[in-house]
């Protein structure tokens, strides 16, 4: 239990850490949307850098010295953002945060896997995992006007501390009865499901990431109004946990709803406070549900967990690095209706090219 909750209240401080800078992104991309997108995307193209070989690394020396590596970085990432709080700083800064969460969040989700209540345990770390990005923005919300745009930051980074003294006595997990994972042959079988993560988890990114600049709202609303959706993505990831979902027919449903409610997002300003808390509430509920789906159902392959979360990480980081940065740019380009409407025409599509995974096939 008390190692559980050490990864629990990691992965809410690692992500606490991440989400702290959102709400107030302009402050330190001077406005600009392209390099708000850039900042936002630093810490996830850390993150796309490392999980994967984190996830195989785990499977070969053991997931407690990464779980404790990727605290330390996260801590350290926290540090760097306070001292340096100019833009190329803090560009490297959470390209450093990305590389320590890229070493946490595999190892920790290949320690959860493993065990026996995996289906429980990976509900419980993915709510974790959004309480710690709602707070992060609440926090940085809250904070911004006695502390300054690094409120938030000089908070969670004193809070990494606890997780970091805890991970000390982390036990590691055995795989011996697991059959070990030909990367290649999983990779060629679940190619479709990987890119439907790409892109249904990339673009909560998008949203987030263009709204500051798109609505020019104060940094305690949106606050409220992104949090909403990592509450959304937090009560379905629990409810989730305790249900059995069918990852093709999962995808293509949630494709569907998540590409009406992007697209909405778009025309929700004018429409009112509660239109916005509504789109995202579907965008982070949908993303809820596809996340558990696909892990309850690597979790069951009866393989090493290691490569298998490095794989589903990467795919996740790879969207949470390109959507935003590319809808980014072309918002800043071609103005926000484009960037919305794309992002929503490449969501939907995965609603049909899901449909090319043999995602029953059994691994290999």
């Amino acid at each position: 239990m008390r190692q559980s909750i050490t990864l629990l209240s990691g992965i809410f401080i690692v992500m606490a850490i991440s989400n702290a800078i959102v709400p107030v992104l302009p402050s330190f991309a001077q406005a600009e949307p392209a390099l708000q997108g850039a900042i936002y995307s630093a810490y996830f193209f850390g993150a796309f850098l490392t999980v994967l070989p984190a996830g195989l690394l785990s499977d070969r020396i053991g997931k407690t010295p990464l779980i404790r590596l990727g605290l330390l970085l996260t801590c350290m990432s926290g540090i760097l953002i306070i001292l340096f709080p100019a833009v190329l700083p803090v560009l490297a800064a959470r390209t450093l945060e990305g590389i320590g969460a890229g070493l946490f969040v595999p190892s920790a989700l290949a320690w959860i896997n493993s065990q026996p209540n995996h289906r429980s345990l990976s509900g419980h770390f993915i709510a974790a995992l959004n309480l710690g990005l709602l707070t992060g923005l609440l926090g940085t919300g809250w904070l911004e006007m006695s502390m300054g745009a690094t409120g938030g930051v000089v908070l969670f980074t004193a809070l990494s501390a606890v997780p970091l003294v805890m991970s000390a006595y982390i036990s590691e997990v055995r795989e011996e009865e697991r059959r070990k994972v030909h990367l290649a042959e999983t990779f060629r079988v679940h190619f479709w499901l990987y890119i439907s993560t790409v892109v249904l988890i990339g673009v909560t990114g998008v949203v987030t990431a263009l709204y500051p600049e798109f609505t020019g709202e104060s940094a305690s609303l949106l606050s409220v109004q992104i949090g909403m959706m990592h509450a959304a993505t937090m009560a379905t990831s629990l409810a989730a946990s305790r249900l059995s979902f069918e990852p093709v027919r999962t995808v293509r449903i949630s494709a569907l709803l998540m590409a009406t409610a992007v697209m909405l997002s778009f025309v929700a300003p004018s429409l009112g406070l509660y239109a916005v808390l509504l789109m995202f509430a579907v965008i982070g509920g949908v993303a809820g549900f596809i996340i558990n789906a696909q892990l309850a159902y690597l979790g069951a392959m009866g393989v090493q967990q290691g490569a298998l979360m490095g794989l589903f990480n990467t795919a996740t980081y790879a969207g949470m690095t390109l959507l935003p940065f590319a809808a980014g740019i072309i918002a800043q380009t071609s103005g926000f209706a484009p960037a919305f409407f794309v992002m929503a025409l490449t969501t939907a599509s995965m609603a049909f090219t899901i449909g090319r995974c043999r995602c029953g096939d059994a691994a290999h």
